[in-house]
């Protein structure tokens, strides 16, 4: 049986538990994208003897919360009530592992939903930017596909599918489960057997997932949407993975560079021209190399202004690193702020699920603060050389292609591809 990540703490008589399944969206079936996710949400939609409303009544009568969803590298199941719920919640989450029902007419509901919500996410200008670069960066790759799929990819999942998804990958072994609040470790250890008695031994499901790779060249993705006053731009290529000897140097050097409202990105972009609410930058993890982005929302007259300028920091950045004074006062933030990322006992357990799901490196969240101490402007500056690149990036805009794929182009250039994509591309 599963041993749980346990955080007590007896400050509030409430129980929180999060079982993830090492299995996501890139385990989907190539066609069948979305059918992860879609199988993590049917199981609040029917149990044995327990239609989707009477669920739904169950929960609000033990006065807690569930949550059911799939990531690329992970699906997951949580819930949170009072203690003096935990043991009929936990019953009501056995059943929904050891006993669902997949009901056709439910499924039918619910790939109609999500079908819906396809079409209604093409009005989230954000959204649309992060799907075109991600798909475009990380082309070919299971990174690059979406976790919700497409609205054809939907359209082919059925029953099987979902039982066959179900099977495979909702085990003992494939689960990881973290419980944190009013719960003693041995309580804890009880609930978990009881939440997971249902489900059968199995075995741990390894990740698909291969390295991926850097595309060359700068490559400009224009998400086609007329009379934009304002856009989404977002900047990237491939950055670094958790393993990375050199990966929290990277994380503290990229603070500096974007990573605060004083760093530079901010101070440039929005403090002293005022062409962005927010200008930021990002180094993302999961189990295999992750993305470096850059994000602004800059008005459609100032955007090509504001990539030139992000690309000239961005060389600058690589080529000069940053200062000892920079490095001063971000490695004194991030060591002053690592408070609020362990301040309640949920923040705690969840680090502790996260480090095993996403095979993090011994002491990744344990040693931060010493981690952070200890690096040094060389140590920062030589990751940012080899981790980063001005001349492989993408760069993906919302915006008028008639108004700006010529400026945009000229900012990039020399532009390796230019695609220009409406706003239903799949």
């Amino acid at each position: 049986m599963t041993v749980p990540f346990v955080e007590p703490s007896h400050d509030l008589p409430l129980v929180s538990v999060a079982v993830a399944f090492r299995s996501g969206a890139t385990h989907d079936p190539p066609g069948k994208e979305g059918l992860a996710r879609i199988t993590a949400r049917m199981l609040r939609r029917g149990a044995v003897g327990l239609g989707a409303e009477a669920i739904e009544e169950r929960i609000d009568t033990l006065g807690g919360e569930l949550g059911a969803d799939a990531t690329h590298s992970a699906s997951s199941l949580s819930f949170e009530v009072l203690k003096r719920g935990v043991e009929p919640f936990g019953d009501l989450v056995a059943t929904l592992f050891g006993q669902p029902a997949f009901d056709q007419e439910e499924l039918g509901r619910l790939l109609r939903e999500s079908e819906a919500d396809l079409i209604e996410a093409r009005d989230n200008d954000r959204g649309l930017a992060s799907r075109a670069f991600r798909r475009t960066l990380f082309r070919g790759h299971p990174y690059g596909r979406r976790v919700a799929g497409s609205i054809e990819s939907l359209r082919t999942i059925t029953r099987d599918d979902v039982v066959a998804f179900f099977k495979r990958h909702y085990t003992q072994e494939n689960a990881l489960v973290a419980v944190s609040g009013d719960a003693t470790h041995g309580e804890a250890a009880r609930l978990v057997e009881r939440v997971l008695a249902g489900l059968p031994k199995g075995e741990p499901i390894t990740d698909p997932v291969p390295p991926p790779a850097r595309v060359p060249g700068r490559n400009l993705v224009l998400v086609d949407k007329a009379e934009r006053t304002q856009t989404q731009m977002v900047i990237g290529g491939l950055g670094t993975h958790a393993r990375d000897t050199d990966h929290i140097p990277l994380l503290v050097a990229n603070t500096a560079f974007g990573g605060t409202f004083t760093s530079r990105l901010m101070q440039e972009i929005r403090a002293k021209r005022g062409w962005s609410y927010g200008a930021y930058s990002r180094v993302g993890f999961d189990r295999e190399r992750e993305a470096f982005t850059i994000w602004t929302a800059p008005a459609a007259t100032d955007a090509a202004a504001c990539l030139a300028l992000q690309l000239e920091m961005l060389s600058t950045f690589i080529r000069d690193g940053v200062t000892d004074a920079e490095l001063d006062s971000v490695k004194s933030y991030l060591v002053r702020s690592h408070a609020f990322e362990v301040d309640t006992a949920k923040k705690r357990v969840h680090q502790k699920l996260e480090a095993a799901l996403f095979d993090l490196p011994k002491g990744y969240h344990t040693d931060y603060v010493e981690q952070v101490r200890a690096v040094d402007a060389g140590a920062a500056n030589a990751a940012v050389r080899e981790r980063l690149s001005d001349r492989d990036l993408v760069v993906c805009v919302v915006a008028s292609r008639e108004d700006l794929a010529t400026p945009l182009s000229e900012a990039l250039a020399p532009l390796a591809s230019i695609a220009v994509v409406p706003t239903d591309f799949e």
